[in-house]
């Protein structure tokens, strides 16, 4: 199965430990990756307030993998609830369809509608399936107890995504969780907002979303958490630190892209996966799970040192 990667403006700034996890496990599980020189941004931070705008950047995008003869996949939740959505839009609205390709004509591209959009978890889950997940893990995560976060745009608007999930009672990263060995936890506030969209207009509030979040998440017992998307990642991985400070409470509670969850699982290094790219260390489980206890740069340095060196080289005669 073969995709154009979409990886949003985020993942590549602030989450590439997202991206390194997502092609390590595509590998495993027979997925192929085509990078797209020209992709940009999907158009989500214009879509509140240029309609027209977010159109015209989706349809880009969409152009240059209709090119490629490719459906798109995405690693970001808000990159692919808004690819998708204007994807729709653009093949049921003649009109808007005419104007948008009547700008990208201009610089000789076209919106045609002949390309899909997935989030890479949906095609983990409901495209390859939990069975193949499993056939894939070598390091199974028993007894880990896991908090899975869906966030407010992974399985929304559930309408163009063939409601593969339930978004009012949703299972899938749950599932997941299962296949690899971990133990999926319940917990309150289950579908409540990781504050990041009003992060930067109103950072006390979404910092106490994302504490309420955190809070509920320890209640329950979880040692980590997962999730599908960069932004919430930057909320509950990244702030964690923050959201201590100023509350005068500790978590340590180690935030996971479900990627790097299922990579763990499947023995790939945790340096192959980005793990060194997670604010709250991951050491301890990494080593319960892989048998690490430091990354293997480090291994490999103190192995050369060990070895005792060879005979000394003999000159050559001709």
């Amino acid at each position: 199965m073969k995709f154009a990667l979409f990886l949003g403006c985020t993942i590549p700034a602030r989450s590439r430990q997202y991206e390194m996890s997502a092609r390590k496990v595509a590998e495993k599980l027979g997925l192929v990756f085509e990078d797209v020189p020209g992709f940009g941004c999907c158009g989500f931070p214009l879509k509140s307030v240029d309609p027209e705008k977010t159109a015209l950047l989706a349809a880009w995008s969409l152009s240059l993998a209709e090119e490629k003869g490719l459906p798109v996949m995405t690693l970001c939740s808000a990159c692919s609830s808004n690819l998708a959505e204007e994807n729709h839009r653009l093949k049921h609205d003649e009109k808007l369809r005419r104007r948008i390709n009547e700008k990208l004509a201009r610089v000789g591209k076209e919106f045609r509608g002949t390309t899909e959009v997935k989030h890479i978890l949906r095609v983990i889950h409901q495209d390859l399936g939990l069975a193949k997940i499993s056939e894939t893990v070598k390091n199974p995560l028993t007894g880990l107890k896991v908090a899975s976060h869906y966030g407010c745009h992974y399985l929304k608007p559930s309408e163009l995504y063939d409601k593969f999930d339930d978004p009012e009672n949703p299972r899938s990263l749950d599932q997941i969780v299962a296949a690899i060995g971990g133990t999926p936890v319940s917990y309150d506030r289950l579908k409540q907002c990781c504050g990041g969209a009003v992060l930067v207009s109103d950072e006390a509030t979404a910092l106490g979303l994302t504490k309420d979040k955190l809070d509920a998440v320890k209640a329950s017992g979880a040692e980590a958490m997962t999730l599908v998307c960069p932004f919430c990642n930057v909320m509950y991985d990244n702030n964690q630190k923050s959201i201590e400070t100023r509350f005068a409470i500790e978590y340590g509670l180690p935030v996971f892209y479900m990627t790097q969850l299922m990579g763990l699982a499947m023995g790939i290094s945790s340096k192959d996966l980005g793990m060194n790219l997670n604010s709250v260390k991951t050491k301890e489980l990494i080593a319960r799970f892989a048998g690490e206890d430091e990354d293997d740069e480090k291994k490999e340095k103190k192995k050369v040192k060990k070895e005792k060196p060879g005979p000394p080289l003999q000159p050559v005669v001709e």
